[in-house]
């Protein structure tokens, strides 16, 4: 199945999605408190540069897909917002990222 999604630039941006809303409720519903609560700040330095990198890699994908799909304005920036929203991406790819 991956390997059939690699093969897509929507694939991409899917995989890429759940990766980043993985790594985004990592890092406030374990790295944050870790940091906070037992005072260790290198938890939050490691997943918050894994969560940047995928953020970044989304923002890319989002924009390819957008527009070799021609996909609106306000799809491409509701996908956009998804990605700001815990659990966000999961919607967007159940709501938007499967055609």
């Amino acid at each position: 199945m991956i390997s059939t999604l690699i093969k897509s630039a929507l694939g991409r941006l899917r995989i890429v999605a759940f990766l980043e809303g993985i790594s985004y409720l990592v890092l406030l519903g374990i790295a944050m408190p870790l940091k906070y609560i037992a005072g260790l700040p290198q938890a939050v330095r490691v997943v918050g540069m894994a969560h940047g990198v995928l953020f970044v890699l989304f923002v890319i994908l989002l924009i390819q897909v957008a527009t070799e799909r021609s996909w609106s304005f306000k799809k491409s920036l509701l996908s956009f917002i998804s990605s700001l929203v815990p659990f966000g991406t999961f919607y967007a790819d159940a709501k938007w990222f499967r055609s």
